[in-house]
């Protein structure tokens, strides 16, 4: 472990050099000053007269003029990666938005992720863990989007995982389209949306630019019962109420909870419903599915919203007594809180399958190798940029903590075990620096604990990107 810390310091050691000699931007770094103390004075005098009792039309006038200087130091510090209004469209990261932006023509954009990982040598229970450090290239991501007309746009997002997909033993990652939409705007109350979509879910499934969130790796609940990245074939409607909510309702294709269907999957187990995914790839569609979410901001910097998918994963597939029937929900609820550079999130799935003793039986399982009838998971972090009030700061500096809870078998049928290893705990200490907006170095501490005491802990580092 400790030579494998070692290699870690080395590592961040040189990607921070890198990164430092190639920082730039002095121009923007003067604006950005410059604006921030502007925004610094007017809140002066905003909390000046709040104490004083002023009218409700001076508070608002000066909220606004606030918004408005803040909206344009995001801009400043994001650079060509923000949309006109320094942040995502409809769910989306800034990359990923480019598009919105554009009067005419093409965008171009992406990410990418490397990942360094070093688990410890031995497991919860003192045997040896057998698993060696490793470095990865996760994943490069290009964005790809047009304005075909100032109504109607294309957007979309090309995924490769693992540097090559190979062949035989060679064989390691994938390249998967994550999403290919036509929008067509209407205003911006009621706009259509049709293609491969992200299923509205959680806070990743959507944004998931490795710079726009903590944590080297993305959360774990964010990955079993909130199965990101999750995409189906659909039409839906999205857009704002007001200034203050934005929505999102989709109908789509289902999920496939047994072998055998035309989707290809390879049912729902103890990775929760991820291999239930069509990926919108030859995507089972006798049993369709709705999904939808909402979002509210009932104050500056605080976004509580809800989501959910629902639908008939059996797919009418034959069974003894008629077609299997496994009716599925994903609910979460989430909040999230910015002020002055604290970033505050929380979340809770659950996810309940009716029927799973037929889909056990469908599938073929027994004893604890069962669909878990409830699943739940949830978590909590905070991270707080060090260097918020740094005037002209274009870096950011963020120590971070994340608590996670989840099991993918909280309840099975009558007659199946649940394993303890799917009862998961999971802490991550960690810190982010980003010389830019755009740029994310990661340094984190992670421990993984289960009922069955095998888990282990990690140290990881990663680098990641976008523009």
């Amino acid at each position: 472990m400790r030579r494998g810390l070692s290699r870690l310091g080395s590592v961040v050691l040189s990607i921070g050099v890198f990164l430092a000699a190639g920082a730039a931007g002095a121009a923007d770094d003067a604006r950005v000053g410059e604006l921030e103390k502007q925004a610094h004075e007017l809140q002066r005098q905003l909390d000046a007269l709040r104490g004083q009792g002023a009218n409700a039309a001076t508070v608002a006038e000066l909220e606004r003029q606030i918004q408005v200087l803040a909206a344009e130091v995001e801009k400043l510090k994001l650079g060509e990666a923000a949309p006109e209004d320094g942040a995502g469209r409809y769910g989306l990261g800034p990359s990923a938005s480019k598009v919105y932006s554009l009067k005419k023509g093409v965008t171009f954009g992406g990410y990418g992720e490397m990942l360094y990982s070093s688990p410890s040598s031995s497991l919860e229970d003192g045997s040896p863990s057998g698993q060696a450090s490793q470095i990865d290239f996760l994943r490069a991501v290009l964005y790809f989007g047009a304005k075909l007309t100032d109504k109607i746009l294309f957007n979309s997002e090309i995924e490769f995982e693992h540097v090559t997909t190979g062949e035989g033993a060679e064989e390691r990652g994938e390249v998967t389209v994550e999403f290919a939409y036509l929008d067509f705007l209407v205003n911006e109350g009621v706009n259509v949306r049709a293609g491969l979509l992200l299923v509205p879910m959680g806070f990743i499934n959507e944004r998931h630019e490795p710079p726009t969130y903590v944590g080297t790796r993305r959360p774990l609940v964010e990955q079993a019962i909130i199965p990101t990245t999750w995409s189906e074939d659909g039409v839906g409607l999205f857009g704002d109420i007001g200034s203050r909510v934005t929505y999102r309702a989709y109908i789509t294709s289902g999920l496939a909870a047994a072998e055998g269907t035309s989707s290809g999957a390879e049912g729902f187990f103890a990775e929760g419903i991820r291999d239930g995914r069509s990926k919108g790839g030859q995507a089972s569609a006798e049993k369709l599915a709705i999904t939808g979410r909402i979002d509210g901001t009932p104050i500056d910097g605080l976004t509580i919203g809800a989501s959910f998918f629902t639908g008939d994963a059996g797919q009418n597939l034959p069974f003894p007594g008629g077609r299997l029937k496994a009716w599925t929900t994903v609910a979460d609820g989430h909040a999230e809180y910015r002020w002055r550079g604290l970033t505050a999130r929380a979340l809770y799935a659950h996810i309940s399958i009716d029927d799973a003793d037929d889909v056990n039986a469908a599938q073929g399982l027994a004893g604890a190798a069962s669909v878990g009838e409830s699943q739940y998971g949830w978590y909590g972090e905070v991270g707080y940029d060090v260097l918020t009030h740094v005037n002209g700061a274009r870096q950011a500096l963020i120590p971070y903590t994340r608590y996670e809870r989840l099991n993918t078998q909280d309840a099975v049928p009558a007659g199946f075990l649940a394993d303890p290893a799917n009862d998961v705990k999971k802490l991550t200490a960690g810190a982010m620096w980003k010389p830019i907006p755009n740029v994310a170095v990661k340094l984190d501490w992670n421990q993984i604990q289960n009922g069955a005491r095998t888990g282990f802990d990690e140290v990881n580092a990663s680098l990641g990107f976008m523009f």
